[in-house]
């Protein structure tokens, strides 16, 4: 438990200051290393909330990341689930 929170204050904290991509990989690693880490997916809402601009590639949407990180939450507990070698 003291694990997954020093983790979610590590990723706001390489949110707020680190430079997107290393963010989007501590996520990510957050993610298949913790069941089901949906503190990463509130932490991309807040940086759409405060970085985010609209993306006329994609529509006009403002809540890029936070839809990315939605669907990759998604992938990846769906891979675990699927990947599991051990019976809990």
């Amino acid at each position: 438990m003291i694990l997954r929170i020093l983790a979610s204050v590590t990723l706001l904290f390489f949110i707020l200051f680190m430079p997107f991509w290393v963010s989007v990989v501590l996520a990510l690693a957050g993610m298949a290393y913790f069941s089901f880490f949906i503190e990463a997916v509130f932490l991309f809402l807040l940086v759409d909330l405060l970085y985010g601009a609209r993306e006329p590639k994609l529509f006009n949407m403002v809540f890029v990341s936070f839809i990315l990180a939605v669907i990759s939450l998604a992938v990846v507990e769906l891979s675990k689930r699927k990947l599991r070698f051990n019976k809990k």
